[in-house]
């Protein structure tokens, strides 16, 4: 049953079995196995089966409340276990800029009086707020699932870059920075104009400023970086919001809640734009 309730949270917050199943490392005929076989066990509908997916029932909705909290409090208990002793880490993820700004300006909004310490995750894509894998998460978009909350810290804006003005060619994104906003914008506008990828952005970076194409940048980098200049206005179709995100229930925790207002308190302010 335990089993079934954990597997059913993540079909439910994925709202489709083969999004689910590539999250789990299983399959949609097993998820959907299992789904029927709770579902007749707990004699209520969870799911409305259809052509937009597995929607929740009102059923589903109540039991998916109830799952979050379970999940909660195994990742709260995870999370003690493993705790060192002495002050409270705290999980932040990023991606590879936002993560290297902060890294680099470090001391403008924490120290070693904080009574919390920042563990740093760089990652392109989302890392699971719900199942604790962090406690912070920096994302482009304002969540939307019931679980998590958010403050907005910025608009952030994209440009080409190059070593030179009329540096040609671009360069593309490889591994999972392909699935990034700028990596998919640079494949479906300039395929054909690509002549390398590289699956780590400051690769990527360093080919640009050694004059091997263009590369898009967020200007916060682009317009700070030794050997770069602006190829043009900021590209439209990029420009995001940034927000800051954890669970709904993670905020009321100290620690969370402090780093939350030092990162709120830096990233809304200009200190990103130094040198990056």
């Amino acid at each position: 049953m335990w089993d079934d309730l954990a597997l059913f949270s993540e079909v439910a917050r994925q709202g489709s079995l083969t999004a689910a199943a590539d999250r789990l490392g299983s399959s949609p005929a097993t998820l959907s196995r299992r789904m029927k076989a709770l579902e007749v066990s707990l004699g209520r509908p969870l799911f409305l089966h259809g052509r937009h997916g597995y929607a929740l029932t009102s059923e589903g909705r109540d039991l998916l409340r109830r799952t979050e909290r379970m999940e909660a409090a195994a990742a709260d208990i995870a999370e003690w276990r493993d705790r060192p002793r002495g002050k409270r880490r705290v999980r932040i993820s990023a991606g590879t800029w936002t993560a290297m700004i902060l890294s680099r300006h470090l001391t403008e909004f924490w120290d070693a009086s904080c009574e919390w310490v920042p563990e740093f995750l760089q990652c392109e894509l989302d890392m699971d707020i719900a199942r604790r894998e962090i406690d912070i998460g920096i994302r482009n978009r304002r969540p939307d699932q019931p679980w998590l909350a958010g403050r907005k810290t910025a608009t952030m804006h994209f440009a080409a870059y190059g070593n030179a003005p009329d540096a040609t060619g671009w360069i593309g994104a490889a591994g999972d920075r392909s699935n990034t906003p700028s990596g998919r914008w640079t494949e479906a506008q300039h395929g054909d104009d690509i002549v390398t990828r590289a699956n780590e952005a400051q690769l990527g970076m360093a080919m640009a400023q050694a004059g091997v194409g263009r590369m898009v940048l967020p200007t916060f980098v682009g317009d700070h970086t030794h050997g770069l200049v602006r190829l043009g206005e900021p590209i439209d179709a990029l420009t995001s919001e940034e927000w800051l995100v954890c669970h709904h229930e993670g905020r009321h925790d100290p620690a969370i809640r402090n780093a939350l207002t030092a990162l709120a308190r830096f990233l809304s302010s200009d200190s990103r734009t130094k040198a990056a």
